[in-house]
């Protein structure tokens, strides 16, 4: 049996793609002790993973995302990359890597595994030689010569004249973008007495082995893919424990109309106006079920519904995607993978954290499509949706990748790539 020290960025967007990593590890009779934030310890304990809370300093305590980051509100883009950076990211790293020197002090771990936004993990690799196994839990953000930098949501090209605009478009990033992000992680690692590195955050992932969310199919081709970059399917976190559902659940099951989730995920959901009650209104006259879920909120905030339109809290993707005909979503990563897991195709509008990249993606595999704007306008919105319900070619696009998904058993392949990596990783230095 092995033991091994879980880490998480304390958000259910980093924190939900690792459990069933710590579910496959348990019911194999590993043990697993997982260092995240107090909201995250109900869905932990489902994982039969023991909670070591999070440092009060690195939680998150507020009722909403704006309000546990200050000063992020309203930036996209480059913008809101560059802020995430340095102060979602980087600035936690100190305090990260203290709290992983006192628990691998009081325990002995065979390896740490950690969401790629818990950048501690690697600075604390750096340090001590202790093995680390990384989850991503975005798109690929690892630099290739094949692919413009992550952020700018361009398709990849590699040709010779994409290969000099994929260079060109580094050497920016690197120098003039993101140069404020690259000196402040420079201050930060000589605080840690680590030496400078020319390596983006963004390309922070294992030496032994990083476990990606997704296929392979549903990533740009890259013929610089380091080795120990494995897809291993869809990491979604499973049906949610004691689903109730609610009184009007036959109108989905009964498939008498085609049924169209709406969701905005779980952070940038403090304006529902911007798609949920968007995609209600303008679907409000066709003959489709729209089933919109608010992230948490009261569904009585979306205001009175039309007759086709019903709205809940929370309903779990495992239960009604599969009724499902399609999905608009402002592109979160977990619920995207879990989408096209179930062969959904979808509309695409999002422009902060990742989600460019993510609906970049679902553009190039065919399997939906990307709405450049956060809040759409309703005919763009009305015309995305129709054409995506219509015309066939999005349904096989999404077919194509729900059986890439169905081909890889990921509770065997998380097992036998994790277990294995404990013979070929590296050990602690001291």
């Amino acid at each position: 049996m092995a033991r091994f020290l879980f880490a998480s960025m304390p958000s259910a967007g980093h924190t939900n793609p690792l459990k069933p990593i710590a579910r496959a590890l348990v019911d194999a009779g590993h043990a697993v002790d997982w260092y995240a934030g107090l909201r995250m310890l109900p869905g932990i304990a489902g994982t039969g993973a023991a909670f070591v809370p999070m440092h009060p300093e690195l939680d998150q305590h507020g009722d909403t995302f704006d309000d546990n980051h200050p000063g992020r509100a309203g930036r996209t883009g480059l913008a809101g990359i560059r802020w995430d950076l340095k102060h979602l990211f980087l600035d936690p790293v100190p305090r990260q890597v203290e709290e992983l020197h006192a628990l691998h002090t009081a325990q002995r771990y065979d390896a740490t595994i950690a969401d790629m936004g818990f950048v501690g993990a690697s600075a604390f690799h750096e340090l001590t030689g202790a093995p680390w196994i990384s989850v991503g839990i975005s798109p690929l953000p690892v630099p290739s010569r094949d692919t413009a930098p992550f952020g700018t949501g361009l398709p990849p090209s590699a040709s010779f004249a994409g290969r000099l605009r994929n260079r060109a478009l580094y050497a920016l990033m690197d120098r003039v973008l993101l140069r404020d992000v690259q000196r402040h992680w420079q201050g930060i690692r000589a605080r840690l007495e680590l030496p400078p590195t020319s390596a983006s955050p963004l390309s922070n992932i294992s030496p032994a082995l990083h476990l990606q969310n997704g296929v392979s199919s549903f990533e740009y081709p890259r013929s610089d893919l380091p080795p120990q970059v494995r897809f291993v399917g869809s990491l979604d976190a499973g049906p949610a424990a004691g689903f109730t559902p609610p009184p009007w659940w036959p109108d989905v099951t009964s498939g008498g109309r085609p049924v169209v989730h709406v969701t905005q995920g779980t952070i940038a959901n403090s304006d529902l106006s911007a798609l949920v009650t968007r995609t209600i209104r303008v679907l409000a006259d066709a003959d489709v079920l729209v089933v919109a879920t608010t992230g948490g909120a009261d569904p009585s905030v979306l205001g009175p519904l039309p007759s086709n339109a019903r709205a809940a809290a929370f309903v779990p993707h495992g239960a009604l995607l599969p009724y499902t005909t399609a999905m608009v979503t402002n592109g979160g990563f977990g619920g995207v993978q879990t989408a096209l897991a179930h062969g959904v195709p979808l509309v695409v509008a999002g422009v902060t954290e990742d989600k460019p990249e993510v609906a970049a993606r679902v553009a190039w595999t065919g399997a939906g499509l990307r709405l450049r704007s956060a809040a759409p306008a309703d005919e763009d919105l009305r015309a995305a949706v129709q054409r995506v319900l219509t015309e066939p070619s999005f349904a096989a696009g999404a077919g194509r990748l729900r059986d890439a998904y169905a081909r890889l058993d990921t509770r065997a392949e998380l097992l036998r790539l994790i277990e294995s990596s404990l013979v070929i990783g590296s050990s602690p230095r001291g």
